[in-house]
This record gives structure tokens, sequence and C-alpha cells, in this order.
């Protein structure tokens, strides 16, 4: 009986064999084998999307080949889309700029404020700030920056002011301008003016009042200039350390600087006469253009920006900045490591069309 028996199996074996043979052809182009091929579940991957071509000719690795069966068009992780206006990349997402524009989260998230003074809702709207245009045309011919020090002796952990400005605060500024000339085509003067010298002796009282006129008149010799940058170093408690890591290197934090030109007068906003700054609304846009720019490009490198009371030397024109750099516990080193990431934050900022 088993002879006949394994005779008949046999029969069904190939009896079977024979129905799969004509049935394959409609299978396959039902798009069954494909789904068999890879393991996985109708649906998962578009009809046509999956070939042993595809599995192993066009993606060649394994963890292609596993995206190929998990179905590319059907998963997508979408990245955060930075919005832009007239064509330039405002820096932010969308979701972003609908947190900003709720006045409690942009003041909180971006500024210190001095009890001295206030801000208010109306000096500073997130989305026309952020959409202000601020580039500039690049050139090397003359001058489009201007970088300036009404403190000019201001020195780091371990300056030697005796050997020169360039152990200080100064030496920072004539990086900056190195980096943004060489590397961003963009011509810069640097003033050497020492403001907070007098007789001989430093005097920091009075400096803001030495420094315009100078200024103004480097302004009127050089009317191509249409950034003034006003660079010092910040003041801190001996044990506070501004420190950041940017691209493998340690870096001072920055600060941005505001002066609203206004005291807070137990609770109310007075304007200080004398000091008047017709560009309030363009250095608040500009620096917060400049914070959420290194925000993005370098997390932790900037500090919230600072807003004051008083005018100090941000009134001479609408792409104005004050930028503290680090402060006094940070060493030489560091503040000059910090110059890189400035530069491409103010290149980013005004080059943004190109």
């Amino acid at each position: 009986m088993a002879p006949k028996n394994n005779k008949r199996q046999l029969q069904l074996n190939l009896l079977g064999l024979v129905l799969f043979l004509l049935i394959l052809p409609f299978f396959l182009k039902m798009g069954g084998g494909r789904w068999a091929l890879g393991e996985v579940l109708p649906g998962q991957v578009s009809s046509g999307g999956l070939s042993l071509s595809a599995l192993r000719g066009s993606y060649g690795t394994k963890e292609t080949i596993s995206a190929a069966l998990i179905g590319r068009e059907d998963v997508e992780f979408t990245k955060p889309q930075a919005i832009s206006a007239g064509g330039r990349p405002l820096g932010v997402t969308t979701e972003m700029l609908k947190n900003m524009q709720d006045f409690s989260y942009l003041k909180s998230r971006y500024y210190i404020v001095d009890s001295r003074t206030t801000l208010l809702p109306e000096d500073i709207d997130a989305e026309q700030a952020l959409g202000l245009d601020f580039t500039v045309e690049k050139t090397k011919k003359e001058p489009k920056i201007l970088i300036f020090h009404t403190h000019s002796h201001e020195g780091f952990a371990d300056s030697d002011m005796s050997k020169g400005l360039s152990e200080g605060i100064w030496g920072a500024g004539e990086r900056l301008k190195e980096i943004l000339e060489k590397q961003y085509g963009i011509a810069v003067l640097h003033d050497s003016g020492q403001y907070d010298v007098v007789n001989g002796k430093g005097q920091i009282t009075g400096a803001y009042e030495r420094m315009e006129p100078p200024i103004r008149k480097i302004l009127a010799e050089h009317p191509s200039i249409e950034v003034c940058i006003d660079m010092h170093r910040d003041g801190v408690s001996e044990d506070t350390r501004l420190v950041t890591n940017v691209n493998g290197k340690p870096c001072a934090q920055v600060m941005f600087f505001n002066g609203l030109c206004r005291l807070n007068r137990e609770g109310t906003p007075q304007t200080i006469s004398g000091l008047e700054n017709p560009y309030i609304k363009e250095n608040l846009a500009f620096s917060l253009q400049m914070k959420t720019t290194a925000d993005r490009l370098y997390p932790d490198f900037a500090r919230k920006i600072y807003v004051n009371a008083y005018r100090f030397s941000l009134h001479m024109m609408p792409r104005s900045t004050l930028v503290e750099v680090g402060a006094q516990t940070n060493t030489k080193q560091e503040v000059l490591n910090a110059m890189e990431p400035l530069a491409e934050v103010l290149a980013s900022v005004l080059l943004a069309g190109e």
C-alpha cells in the first residue's frame, strides 16, 4: 500500500505545482508578489514602489533597503520649515512665530528688561520685526559696517592692557573685521578711537557723549556705511563664566543690547528728554533678527537681549547694535573664538537675500 500512496502524493504535488505556475502571472499582475517578496502588508508600499532592483541595485545598503521596505511615500518625517518674507528666511518656524506673537512669551523668552525701564507690547511686533529687510549689498570697495568701541579699554581675564588695545575688546573687533572681510566679502571700517580716556587717564563717565561727534564724522565721510556695531564686554560676578561650545571651541557668549530712551517711573513709562532715538523699532528688530538667527545657527551662543532705559550709541543709524562679548571672566581666546559665529550671524542677517 505504501508505494501506491507515495505515487498518489507525488501526483498531487505535481498537480499543485502546475496550478501554482498557472496562477502566478495573475498573482504578480495584482501586485501580490511584490509585498510577498518584501514581507510587508499591502498599503505599506505603493504599487510599483518595491522591486528587487530597488532593494538591491538602487539602494545598496541595509539602511536604505529597510527604508524601501517600509515605504518612504507612506511614512513622512516632516522637518519644520522656516518661513520667509520677500524671499528672505525669517529664521523661525510657523509655530515659533505664532508663539512670538504672544507678547508675554516673546518678552520672557527673548528679553531681559532692566528695572529702570519697561518693554511694552507696542514696542515690537515679532512678525513685523523679523520681516524688516536689513540686507546690504556685499562690497569690498567701500565700508558697509562700522565697528567701534565706546569703552575701548575693556579687557579680559588674561589681558595685559599695557601691551595695547589688541589685548582687549578692540582686538576682538579687529578679528571680527578680518572674518567679515575675508570670509563674507563685507568691507568693514574699524575705529580705533579711545573714548573712555581723558587726559591719558581712564574715564568711563561721559564716554558716550565723547564718542558721538567722531563717529558721526566717520559716518559723514563714509556714506556707504549702513551698519554700526558698538562692541563691549560685560561685567559680571567673578564666579560667572559666559562660555559655550561652538564647533569644538570654547566661545564667549554674546548679548545684544537695546536702549529704549524711556524710564519706568513707578510703573509709568516716561520718555527721557534729550535722549531721543528715531530708530528704536529698527534697533529692536535688528537685535531680534540676530538673536533668532544665533539661536538657529548656534543654540546657547546668544544670551537674551538686554533692554535698558538709555540711548547709548544706537540712535545714529537704523542698523545699530550694541553687543556685549563675554565678560571680564572670559579669556582672550574664548572671545576671539566667538568672532567666527558672531560674524556668521551678522552675515546671515545682512546677506540674507543671497
